[in-house]
C-alpha cells in the first residue's frame, strides 16, 4: 500500500535568520507552527521533522514530533529529505514542506498532494499564487515563476519573469515554498549535480527543470509568510498577535 510523507527539513544554520526554526512566537517555535499545520492534513498518513541540529531534535521530541537527525552536509532540502525517505521504503508520495512557513493553509498543502497523485506526467508538484503589490515583483527573497499553458513550470527565478517590454500584459505569480514528490523523481533529481542556473539562483528547482523533469503548479488565493529574514520574523508575530 503506497503512503505519502510530510517531511519538514529544519536546519539551524541559516544565512539570513540563524536559528530560525527554534525562535519563539507566542512561546511556539517556528518549526511547531509549521508542524501543527502539516499534521492536520488528512492526505498526509505520516508527519517527520528532519533536522542536523540536536537542540532543534530535542525541541522537535518534546512537543511530540516524529524527527529524524541528518547529516550536516547537505546542500539543501530535498537532500535532506531524501536521507530520511531512504529509512521508509513504504512511502510513494514525498511532500517537502519548509519549515519556514509556519502560516500554510491545509487546502494548500492537501492541493498539492492532490496534484501529484493525479498528474501521471507530474514528477514534482508546487504551488504558485498571483503577486499582487509591484514591490513584490523586484524582491529577490520572492521567487517567481513563469509556466506553460498545461501548468508546468517553465522557469523559476528571483528576478521579475517575465521582462515587460509591453505592460499590462503579463501575470506574476510567486513561488509557495512547497512541493511534492514521486518517490521516484525525488530520488531522480537529487542524484543530478547542481547545474550553474541553480547555483546562480540558488533554487534546487531548476536542478528539476534542468533536467528535463516536470513540475506541475496550482495556482493559489494564498498570501504566504515564508520566515527568510528579519523583517519577515516581525510580520509574523504581528499577524499572530492581532489574531
Amino acid at each position: 500500500m503506497s503512503k505519502t510523507a510530510i517531511i519538514i527539513p529544519a536546519r539551524y544554520n541559516s544565512k539570513r535568520l540563524q536559528g530560525k526554526p527554534l525562535i519563539k512566537v507566542c512561546d511556539k517555535p517556528i518549526i511547531q507552527w509549521v508542524w501543527e499545520r502539516a499534521i492536520q492534513v488528512k492526505s498526509a498518513d505520516t508527519v517527520i521533522i528532519a533536522t542536523d541540529n540536536k537542540e532543534i531534535f530535542e525541541t522537535a521530541k518534546a512537543f511530540g514530533a516524529n524527527v529524524e537527525m541528518t547529516s550536516e552536509n547537505h546542500k539543501c532540502g530535498s537532500d535532506r529529505i531524501v536521507e530520511v525517505a531512504q529509512k521508509y521504503p513504504d512511502l510513494s508520495y514525498i511532500i517537502n514542506l519548509q519549515g519556514d512557513e509556519p502560516m500554510i493553509s491545509i487546502e494548500c498543502i492537501e492541493e498539492v498532494i492532490k496534484q501529484i497523485k493525479e498528474d501521471k506526467n507530474a514528477d514534482i508538484a508546487t504551488l504558485l499564487s498571483p503577486i499582487k503589490e509591484d514591490e513584490d515583483l523586484d524582491d529577490p527573497n520572492m521567487v517567481k515563476c513563469v509556466k506553460d499553458i498545461n501548468g508546468y513550470a517553465m522557469y523559476f527565478s528571483r528576478s521579475k519573469i517575465p521582462y515587460e517590454r509591453n505592460f499590462n500584459i503579463a501575470k506574476f505569480y510567486k513561488h509557495i515554498g512547497i512541493y511534492a514528490y514521486k518517490r521516484e523523481s525525488l530520488f531522480k533529481m537529487t542524484k543530478f549535480e547542481q547545474p550553474e542556473i541553480e547555483q546562480a539562483e540558488s533554487l534546487e528547482q531548476l536542478r528539476a527543470l534542468y533536467n528535463g523533469m516536470k513540475i506541475k503548479t496550482s495556482v493559489v488565493e494564498y498570501n504566504s509568510i515564508g520566515i527568510d529574514t528579519i523583517e519577515d520574523l516581525n510580520a509574523f508575530k504581528k499577524l499572530v498577535e492581532n489574531k
